[in-house]
């Protein structure tokens, strides 16, 4: 069968740690492996040298804040389209709505390389989230919607997913791709796992609980933790191992001091070894995932690869294709539901050892078999030879996306102003041929590095400042409380 080149798009890829970043990486080595090649194109990260067995081309990217861990990346950069250009992709493959789906969009318009996107996250959360506006909110969720209606073939990764994107305003077709893990099937070797327990001080008469992903309060943690201080009360022994870091992290750690269980509960942090991370889940009699919010949960089939089953919620798509007491464990989204079924795992460790045998022989899905079907549906999408290209629309979506950093960055707002009317008449000139777009790109691409210079320039005398006026108040309370002193001791 001949060999396909597929662009792979994403808006994170490691150094950071998620579950798409996860898929990226892994729909990357397989296709290099068995299907041809695989180029990867994704934000710029300082100090990360990319040692993989594929092409990862960097775009200009920039920080946003403590609070998100993520890059915003900034695609309008004329060597990173040539370079993508250059690469002759038979299909481009987008894993994000936002930048990712930008730039595919903008590669197509040059090329006529048709893009498949796949919706993984319910962003809606995410938005709600990251902003108080309403007004925000909804312009987010046009802009996604618009971009991820813009694309040629549109994949969901479960049912649920495709519901909730319909809420979004999508009206157009979907398929249902799921995800692999990239686990092979099989627990870790005995002697590692007895020297994580011993490492931790893991007796043999307590139930391991874990849960393995980022430290957020709607992947339902609280939830697990009230119900692990019910059956403290009741004198079940255990410990609960929390895998992963996210911005919740020290609220949920203050928690877990707030309601007594400091011994049980164990922060290991976010664990980059997989082989490491398979001994977690090999240790654990019941892997604890009440979350609402993700589409899929790769981690569940993580888990069942280790023969570790899985304790979810009635409804929820993590849960779609589980059977209760037989591949998982079902419950309903309350802590009176979390608390029998703990209580009932610390007494029946043996029947959890069963659940997760079932889960390994049924519900596992390894990467191999997810891009075998992917690879399938992409010859399929190229065989269509037609492409959703609409340049206009691709101008709006640019326009609006500059437009929401323009409310989200206020003190950055002339910079950005200036770069929309700039972005405008760059895909202006994309309209009218390559060579316009050529060089009107190098003349964009060196206004708003220009542009963006001068904005971490002062951003950095701004922080010079600041900290010059923090060092002189705290002089100054120095003296004053120094003085106060003096006084009383003098009369």
């Amino acid at each position: 069968m001949e060999k396909l080149k597929v662009g792979l798009l994403n808006d994170s890829f490691p150094p950071t740690i998620d579950g798409v970043a996860n898929v990226t990486v892994n729909y990357a080595r397989i296709i290099n492996e068995k299907y041809g090649e695989a180029v990867v194109a994704t934000p710029f990260y300082p100090d990360v040298t990319d040692d993989y067995p594929f092409n990862v081309i960097r775009y200009p990217s920039i920080y946003i804040n403590d609070q998100i861990v993520y890059r915003a990346g900034y695609p309008f950069d004329i060597r990173v389209i040539h370079k993508l250009e250059k690469e002759n992709l038979d299909i481009i493959h987008s894993h994000c709505p936002f930048v990712s789906t930008v730039l595919a969009r903008m590669l197509r318009s040059i090329t006529g390389t048709p893009i498949v996107f796949t919706y993984h996250t319910k962003f809606d959360i995410d938005i709600e989230k990251a902003t108080a506006s309403d007004s925000l909110r909804r312009a987010s969720i046009r802009f996604i919607v618009s971009n991820i209606s813009a694309c040629d073939d549109v994949w969901v990764v479960s049912e649920g997913a495709g519901e909730n994107l319909r809420s979004l305003g999508y009206k157009g077709e979907y398929i249902v791709m799921e995800n692999g893990v990239d686990f092979k099937r099989g627990r870790s070797p005995e002697e590692r796992v007895n020297a994580l327990r011993e490492q931790y001080g893991v007796k043999e008469d307590e139930t391991v609980f874990l849960f393995v992903g980022r430290m957020m309060w709607y992947k339902g943690v609280q939830l697990s933790l009230d119900g692990l201080k019910r059956i403290k009360e009741k004198g079940d022994k255990f410990k609960f191992f929390l895998v992963g870091d996210g911005v919740d992290a020290p609220d949920i750690k203050e928690y877990v001091k707030k309601i007594g269980l400091e011994e049980e509960c164990v922060f290991t942090g976010s664990v980059r070894d997989r082989e490491l991370l398979r001994d977690y889940f090999t240790m654990s009699d019941l892997f604890l995932f009440p979350s609402t919010f993700d589409t899929n949960g790769i981690v569940v089939r993580e888990a069942a690869a280790c023969y570790c089953p899985s304790l979810l919620i009635k409804g929820s798509c993590a849960a779609e294709g589980i059977t209760d007491m037989f591949t998982g464990v079902i419950i309903s989204a309350s802590v009176d539901g979390m608390e029998k079924a703990l209580h009932a795992a610390c007494g029946d460790r043996q029947g959890l050892r069963r659940i997760g045998e079932n889960a390994a022989n049924n519900i596992y899905v390894s990467w191999e078999d997810a891009i075998e079907k992917a690879t399938e549906r992409y010859r399929e999408v190229i065989a269509r030879n037609k492409v959703n290209s609409n340049p206009s629309a691709l101008q709006e979506d640019i326009n609006a996306a500059i437009e929401l950093l323009n409310v989200r960055y206020t003190e950055n707002k002339d910079l950005i102003q200036e770069l929309i009317w700039d972005t405008r008449d760059w895909v202006h000139k994309l309209e009218l041929g390559e060579e316009s777009f050529i060089n009107c790109s190098r003349e964009f691409v060196d206004l708003a590095k220009e542009k963006i210079e001068s904005v971490v320039e002062r951003d950095e005398r701004r922080r010079k400042i600041i900290k010059a006026i923090k060092s002189s108040r705290r002089a100054d309370i120095k003296a004053q409380r120094k003085s106060r002193t003096y006084k009383k001791k003098n009369g």
